[in-house]
């Protein structure tokens, strides 16, 4: 989370944060691992059993690429401009820029430039040749994307992913205490600090405008509140198409809402377990690495595999998998001794050729085991409950279309200026006093509360006042 957003609301007061030192813990399917640490020269000595070579090249790639995501996190708190209009407020906008690009250097301008539209394959081969550790690091360019790591542009996720991380590397790695819930109510009890009135359970079912003007919302009850400003956290499909009649909008603008890219393809398994399974590869490592993301992708070429199912609308048989067992660093989650897993399971595209999640997701969870066990033998002894969430189960519970969890993907298309649409990234809307705050908006999603923050600063520009 940005670290703006937790001074404002004094998060940091309100809720707890656990790090891992271990970034990412590979097992291999030979019975070997890799741990990559928050700590550089711990790295090293990992790589140089799997490379001397890349141990080598690993902390200049690492500063390298630091330097060029620190220009990309500044890119992310911005406000951008309503291209091809610049203004002077964009210019002044933009001075946060100076500082991550002197630190880049002149030189590395270029680099900079280079580096965004390629695969994020074609990257890591130019610094790395095992397998192993390109994967550790390659892999955070499609968590959260339906794409493969062969694919123009996962080179710039996977610096925006390590642009956003607690760790200055290619993800985070800390839980919050108690679970995401006990952040959400850290942010709700801020915002009743300022005097906000929280209601849920209490659905939209339209904003209302009057004279071009949004006025207010009608709930599905019938009630209907006003406001002078009406900010909607749903994606812009939701938004632009059933909150409000798209009829009044112009169909050009219609036309480019319709155009964004969804395509969710992840599912989430969780896991009750009696006891933690043993992983073949823990012999000899550090039980610490456990604490951080586990992630079961031992090539790019396996991720790539992965994918290539979905460009025939099937389920992935040897699917990647991002694994977090956070009850190793929060025991309060389970009772004694026993384990909660949250699994990410890619890929899982939202519209299959044949079937229907409804019948297909109870066998790709099977097969998610499956594919566990073949690195923790032990684990379907050690399941007692699981809870299996498809692409659209993401979508009917959490309203998030096409089980995209950023309510559209994060690629070079839909960034900085383009999201959610052309001419309208700045969190307006065509409707006078409607605005956008949620991750269909720069800088997308991962809970780094920006877009809200910047949000909140147009609405206060377009009041007159101050923006924070």
């Amino acid at each position: 989370m940005s670290a703006r957003v937790r001074r404002d609301l004094k998060l940091d007061d309100r809720v707890e944060t656990l790090r891992s030192e271990a970034v990412a813990w590979c097992p291999q399917p030979n019975g070997d691992q890799l741990t990559i640490w928050r700590d550089t020269t711990r790295s090293v000595e990992e790589i140089a059993r799997f490379s001397r070579a890349d141990a080598e090249a690993y902390p200049g790639f690492v500063e390298l690429m630091s330097r060029i995501a620190e220009v990309i996190g500044a890119l992310m708190e911005m406000t951008p401009p309503d291209l091809p209009e610049l203004g002077m407020r964009d210019l002044r906008g933009g001075l946060g820029l100076l500082g991550p690009l002197r630190r880049l250097g002149r030189k590395r301008i270029s680099e900079f430039l280079r580096v965004l539209p390629m695969t994020s394959n074609d990257l890591l081969n130019e610094f790395f040749a095992s397998d192993a550790v390109k994967a550790a690091i390659g892999a955070s360019s499609v968590l959260n994307i339906s794409w493969g790591p062969r694919e123009a542009g996962t080179a710039y996720t996977l610096l925006s992913s390590w642009a956003q991380s607690d760790t200055g590397l290619f993800r985070s790695a800390s839980i919050v205490k108690g679970g995401m819930g006990a952040l959400t109510s850290a942010i709700a009890e801020a915002a009743r600090g300022f005097g906000a009135e929280i209601r849920t359970s209490a659905p939209v079912e339209k904003v209302i405008v009057r004279e071009g003007r949004a006025s207010g919302v009608r709930l599905a009850s019938g009630e209907e509140l006003t406001a002078a400003v009406i900010v909607s956290n749903a994606d812009p499909r939701t938004t632009f198409l059933h909150l409000l009649e798209p009829r009044s909008l112009d169909q050009s603008f219609v036309h480019s809402v319709q155009c964004i890219k969804y395509r969710g393809s992840a599912a989430r398994i969780h896991l009750a377990l009696r006891e933690l399974p043993e992983f073949t590869a823990m012999a000899g490592a550090d039980a610490a690495a456990l604490r951080g993301p586990i992630q079961i992708a031992p090539s790019l070429d396996y991720v790539q595999r992965a994918f290539d199912c979905t460009k025939y609308g099937r389920y992935s048989e040897q699917p990647y998998l991002d694994i977090l067992v956070p009850t190793l660093s929060d025991p309060s989650l389970a009772p004694s001794g026993q384990h909660l897993m949250s699994i990410t399971a890619r890929y899982a595209p939202y519209a299959l050729r044949e079937g229907d999640w409804s019948s297909l997701k109870q066998p790709f969870a099977d097969l998610v085991i499956e594919t566990l066990a073949e690195y923790a033998p032990g684990i379907r002894e050690a399941v007692l409950q699981r809870h299996v969430l498809a692409p659209t189960d993401l979508e009917s519970r959490y309203s998030l279309p096409e089980g995209n969890p950023n309510h559209g993907e994060m690629t070079l298309d839909q960034f900085f200026h383009m999201r959610p649409v052309p001419g309208y990234a700045r969190y307006r809307t065509p409707v006078e006093g409607l605005y956008l705050c949620g991750a269909g908006t720069h800088p997308g999603g991962g809970v780094t509360g920006i877009p809200g923050r910047n949000a909140a600063g147009e609405i206060l520009k377009a009041a007159g006042q101050p923006s924070p």
